[in-house]
């Protein structure tokens, strides 16, 4: 069978989303802080506990031991970096957790949303269609989504705090009647066989010990036919794991964003292979050279940052180092006066650490945070008929 022909990028031109910036519940992110502060001696095992995971930062010629600890504890590990650090993203990123495309003259809001419809686009998504979000955070792309298709959006969580604030976004939105969110891991979907006709995740299953795991669950739920999109997390042809200052810089990313290990774009390639899945296609959407990078700004820019008078892009400001900087000192202090949990500061320290990393690593080509790929299940039809050409 031929690939079926899907619509691209341009054709978005009439998606029109009502975007809200971030930063706009400041005031409840200070609320969300004091609410996590009720049992300080948590609060602090919790910190410690995931800092326990990442002795290897002196010693990275021969740190596999602790790789593979960590490979192991994966879901914890993971677990633990969203309760700590989900407040910090929404405040300063928004609801949608994600890195998108930075095209020229469009706000940052706007290049979020074209990020996520692209998918909505690439998935051939419609109403009355069914479609999973695999990872879904707080649930910012689940109802970009729902607002372009008119599809019915299930988000997938097994972090209990993300779960419930994104079941709250849903309604404070009013789309808790096309979206909603279940808890549970990503490894065992708890979902019958063929539940869904579409399926994606956006810089989630980069946590997965194994990605042969999430992957081979989202083709067991999908229908034969359905289509899997994603935008990966992946380090490039261009990274060298030999060169310790390189490994630094992976391993920075890692430990300020909660990876156990980053795989490469070929070890995705290979695993949705290994699980039965037929690549329709695929492209690092943050090469610089790529055809379209031209008429971007590098992805990383929110976090490197700039100095503009744009009144619509000043709020980015609490993005760049020197925005960091203040949240950092905030925090500081807030925590120092008891009214922020134990280790609050901590977390802003490997946020800090994670930013700077993911510039150097973007500036150098090393890692990709939208390795792209579109995935199909196959049918019973197209295999038997495949096996025929054969």
């Amino acid at each position: 069978m031929a690939p079926v022909a899907l619509p691209q990028e341009n054709d978005l031109s009439q998606f029109k989303s009502s975007l809200k910036a971030p930063g706009a519940d400041v005031d409840r992110f200070l609320d969300r802080l004091a609410a996590k502060n009720t049992d300080s001696a948590a609060a602090k095992k919790l910190a410690d506990e995931y800092d326990r995971y990442w002795r290897d930062r002196d010693h990275l010629v021969d740190n596999e031991e602790e790789v593979n600890e960590r490979v192991g504890m994966s879901a914890a590990l993971t677990n633990a970096y969203y309760d700590l650090s989900s407040d910090f993203y929404e405040v300063c990123w928004g609801e949608s957790f994600h890195f998108a495309r930075m095209h020229k003259n469009s706000s940052f809001q706007h290049n979020l949303a074209r990020h996520e419809g692209l998918l909505a686009v690439k998935l051939g998504l419609g109403m009355g269609m069914t479609c999973l979000d695999v990872g879904c955070g707080v649930g910012g792309p689940l109802r970009e989504i729902a607002r372009l298709s008119n599809a019915y959006l299930t988000g997938l969580n097994n972090n209990a705090y993300q779960v419930g604030r994104a079941r709250k976004l849903n309604q404070r939105h009013q789309l808790d009647q096309l979206c909603k969110v279940v808890k549970g891991s990503f490894n065992e979907m708890p979902f019958p066989d063929s539940s869904f006709d579409r399926a994606y995740a956006i810089e989630a299953t980069c946590h997965a010990a194994r990605l042969e795991d999430p992957y081979g669950e989202a083709f067991r739920v999908l229908k034969p036919g359905g289509l899997f999109a994603c935008y990966e997390w992946c380090t490039t042809e261009k990274y060298d794991e030999t060169d310790v200052k390189q490994k630094a810089i992976i391993h920075g990313i890692e430990e300020g964003d909660g990876i156990a290990k980053l795989r490469s774009t070929r070890e995705c390639l290979a695993a949705l292979k290994k699980v039965g899945f037929e690549i329709v296609e695929y492209a690092d959407l943050a090469d610089p050279d790529n055809t379209t990078y031209g008429t971007q700004e590098p992805w990383y820019q929110p976090l490197k940052g700039e100095y503009t008078l744009d009144i619509s892009r000043l709020w980015t400001m609490r993005m760049t180092p020197a925005g960091r900087a203040v949240t950092h000192v905030m925090v500081n202090v807030l925590e120092t006066v008891g009214l922020a949990p134990p280790g609050t500061a901590s977390v802003s320290s490997k946020l800090l650490k994670a930013a700077t990393c993911l510039v150097e690593g973007g500036e150098k080509h090393l890692f990709t945070p939208m390795f792209f790929f579109l995935a199909r299940k196959p049918s019973p039809a197209v295999s038997s008929s495949s096996a025929r050409e054969q």
